[in-house]
């Protein structure tokens, strides 16, 4: 019987720290807007993701990582794959939501219908040396 509340509460556990996560990403971001070092306002949020992109640890119908750019303008996919890039290029956040469960980063705009994914997995450098 006790081990069912051992499974419970790591779950809860887990979960709170995929919130803790999120939250100073936002945070993070939101910072970075007020203060004038990026010009456009981030916000993460939970998706579906990709099944495409599934990988061990994925979490079922909440392995999406997406970030939305409220910049009041439809922005082009280049520029949507630069802000998906400075993810991306920190290694430790991407091996850090991997081990939480995400396998797809998404970015979007808050004005057009366009987005880019990437699977996280293929930025981890995963199997690999580490530096």
């Amino acid at each position: 019987m006790w081990y069912k509340f051992i499974d419970i509460a790591e779950w809860f556990g887990e979960l709170g720290e995929r919130y803790n996560v999120m939250r100073e990403f936002n945070k993070a971001a939101k910072f970075a807007f007020i203060s004038g070092q990026a010009l456009t306002l981030l916000n993460a949020k939970t998706t579906i993701g990709d099944s495409n992109y599934r990988h061990a640890f994925s979490k079922w119908m909440s392995g999406g990582f997406r970030i939305k750019a409220l910049s009041g303008r439809s922005l082009p996919k280049s520029e949507l794959i630069e802000i998906g890039k400075i993810v991306l290029d920190n290694e430790a956040l991407v091996r850090k939501l991997i081990a939480l469960g995400w396998d797809t980063l998404e970015v979007h705009d808050d004005k057009g219908f366009q987005g880019v994914k990437f699977p996280l997995k293929e930025h981890a450098n995963i199997g690999g040396f580490l530096n």
